[in-house]
């Protein structure tokens, strides 16, 4: 069998990544060969990732320094509201998610681990593409929703509960929506053709840009702001979506929004 390995040498950058993905192979082979992995990646991100600021709205003015970024301060989650959202996330993937799962595990083979890691460049890349990806295919999903009534009634406006969202909310989906973003999530990097180890990066960065679109807070140092030329919307361009629902489709990037004149700025004085 012909080694490409003889003709180019490793990468630095590949070297960086190897023994992680030697200790995964080496001691959590059943855990990450499992199907059922990439879902309990996904929920448990969903969870850590949200307590924090759950906990930040249950505060609020009792912590004025980071109550001063919240978007819309007359409206306040409150513990009803986290439990019944974070209730039907739950609810969506017992119910739903792992069933699916175990079904597919029947009809498609098991994937097959390779033994090299990705380099970082592979990784940055690779998952960029599938961020991309993703993010046109939920901006015409999203747009197509909002303009179709029935579409919205029956499938979206689980979603649109709350006018002003907040951690938990990320995943009050219905079903159909559940399994549609899922789907993509999955199918993605499998066209792609990204290691696996590149998937379960963008699993773990797209539920965090999901969590922080939905935060309900205008913060200095989240995504929105680190990353330069306003690429991203974060958190104010998907609260203003939750307040004037035709506007501001797509999920992560400003692109799509800017380009089909559909991207609605918030407009807020803030004292950072």
């Amino acid at each position: 069998m012909f080694n490409s390995s003889s003709l180019w040498p490793v990468q630095p950058s590949q070297r960086l990544l190897q023994p992680l993905w030697d200790h995964l192979l080496l001691h959590h082979r059943p855990l990450i060969s499992s199907p059922f992995f990439i879902v309990l990646l996904a929920f448990s991100c969903y969870v850590c990732f949200s307590v924090p600021f759950a906990l930040l709205d249950l505060l609020g003015e009792k912590l004025p320094y980071f109550y001063q970024y919240k978007i819309q301060q007359d409206r306040k989650p409150t513990l009803k509201m986290m439990s019944k959202s974070f209730t039907t996330a739950l609810y969506n993937h017992l119910v739903f998610v792992l069933p699916s799962v175990t079904i597919g595990t029947f009809i498609l083979p098991s994937p097959m681990l390779p033994q090299d890691a990705p380099t970082l460049y592979d990784v940055f890349v690779d998952g960029l593409a599938a961020l991309l990806l993703f993010d046109a295919q939920y901006y015409l999903w999203h747009f197509m929703h909002h303009k179709n009534p029935h579409l919205y009634k029956w499938i979206h406006a689980v979603h649109h509960e709350y006018v002003s969202p907040f951690s938990w909310s990320t995943e009050q989906l219905s079903i159909p929506e559940l399994l549609t973003v899922g789907f993509w999530s999955n199918l993605d990097p499998l066209l792609l053709r990204c290691h696996p180890l590149t998937t379960w990066c963008v699993t773990v960065f797209s539920i965090w840009m999901s969590v922080e679109d939905h935060i309900g807070y205008d913060m200095p140092w989240t995504l929105n702001h680190l990353v330069p030329f306003g690429l991203l919307g974060g958190a104010p361009a998907h609260d203003m979506h939750h307040q004037k629902p035709n506007s501001n489709y797509a999920p992560f990037f400003s692109h799509w929004d800017r380009l089909f004149g559909t991207a609605v700025s918030l407009k807020r004085k803030y004292k950072y």
